[in-house]
């Protein structure tokens, strides 16, 4: 009788145990747990991977407990965000950066909608950032950083204050060193910098899509061939060289780029690069026509947007709001050196007295709210381009001026 009760036993203990381990450590599901899955894909710069990838675990660790999140990063440029959003919105990503050019557009296209409640942002956020993140008066992204434009960097150790208040003198000093000044000729976006101040003129038309373009005029006290051609003097200078801006922060770390056309993003690599001798400031000017010409800029700002098509478009736009956020702006600027859009941020001591900035601030009198059509990036690229490989063809200046006026004035 014992033996056959220890039989049972032992065929019933097993059930016995695995009960009570599954009322011990039930599953949980969401029901249960009263928590989500919430999958969030965000397209920002390459460059900011490790301070978005900083800004999600803390956003994680402030919302834990409501969401499980899946925060994933995708590399994307900023400056194409529009092209890469539309063509597929409801895959697009959640959350996004882009330049403040776009924001019509995407409105439009219904990528973006306005911002529900926009009060708070609008009175923590400098008003040129709140105008470049609106569409007809209505806010429809997050204003990030205030300080999408660009100015001089210089090596204190070849350049005096005076020295680059001129162009042509830079140049001439850094050829005598053998070294580089380096400008992006391949970017329309700072070809802007030479017919800026000049009298000639592009920008967006009514429809807020296709463009006017005046570049190729012959009248006036600075025409078109003029600037073309004060462009082939600069590109042949031995001191020049046309570099993207990878090819730009590469020459200034090593040694072969003494100064260079670029914005606040590059401020700390610069820093870091020449110690006390990083100098930054206003454009210099240039020949053209006999005179001094102001250099011009393009000026903007960076935005969040939120994807209208988005499954979490609650929790998304919780993350645009922090990842824009006062801290995490203050955070931007500590680790990237980008001014910041947030009032209190940008305020700050150690926002103030950054060289870059004040470079940027010094510059902005020269500068104009970058407001073109798409037909605008390619044609200016492709003339430009030329003139820095010294056009070779010896095409007619006057020519390839009308062609870039009709394309970038295309519909």
């Amino acid at each position: 009788m014992k033996k056959k009760f220890f039989l049972l036993l032992c065929f019933f203990l097993p059930l016995f145990s695995a009960c009570a381990s599954q009322e011990a450590s039930p599953p949980e599901s969401e029901a249960e747990t009263g928590t989500e899955t919430v999958a969030l894909t965000v397209w920002g710069a390459q460059e900011d991977e490790a301070l978005l990838r900083e800004t999600f675990a803390s956003f994680q660790s402030h919302y834990a407990g409501q969401a499980s999140f899946q925060i994933t990063f995708q590399p994307q440029s900023e400056s194409s965000c529009k092209d890469a959003l539309l063509a597929n919105l409801e895959e697009g990503a959640d959350v996004f950066a882009f330049a403040d050019d776009q924001a019509a557009a995407l409105a439009a296209a219904g990528g973006l909608d306005p911002i529900a409640d926009s009060a708070g942002i609008r009175g923590a956020t400098l008003s040129a950032a709140v105008e470049a993140a609106s569409v007809g008066g209505v806010l429809y992204a997050y204003p990030l950083t205030a300080d999408n434009g660009y100015f001089l960097y210089y090596n204190k150790a070849y350049f005096s204050d005076e020295d680059i208040r001129s162009l042509e003198r830079m140049l001439d000093l850094a050829a005598q060193a053998d070294r580089l000044v380096a400008m992006d000729w391949s970017s329309a976006w700072y070809v802007y910098a030479f017919f800026g101040n000049t009298g000639l003129t592009v920008g967006l038309n009514e429809d807020g899509l296709t463009n006017y373009c005046t570049w190729n005029s012959t009248e006036g006290a600075i025409r078109g061939v003029d600037v073309a051609e004060a462009m082939l003097a600069i590109g042949r200078s031995p001191g020049f060289a046309s570099m993207t801006d990878q090819e730009f922060l590469a020459g200034v770390q090593d040694g072969s780029v003494i100064a260079g056309v670029s914005g606040v993003w590059n401020a700390v690599a610069v820093q870091e690069a020449w110690g006390e001798n990083a100098g930054a400031a206003k454009l210099p000017s240039y020949t053209c026509a006999g005179t001094q010409v102001q250099m011009a800029s393009f000026s903007g700002c960076k935005l969040i947007g939120v994807n209208a098509y988005s499954r979490h478009p609650e929790w998304a736009a919780r993350l645009a709001e922090w990842i824009t956020s006062e801290e995490n702006q203050c955070l931007r600027f500590e680790r990237r050196g980008q001014g910041p859009a947030n009032v209190n941020a940008a305020n700050s001591p150690q926002v103030q007295s950054s060289p870059a900035i004040a470079a940027l601030l010094a510059q902005s009198e020269f500068s104009q709210l970058q407001r073109v059509g798409g037909k605008f990036w390619d044609p200016v690229s492709e003339f430009a381009l030329n003139m820095a490989a010294g056009n070779p063809s010896g095409a007619s200046l006057q020519a390839q001026l009308d062609r870039l006026a009709e394309g970038v004035a295309a519909r």
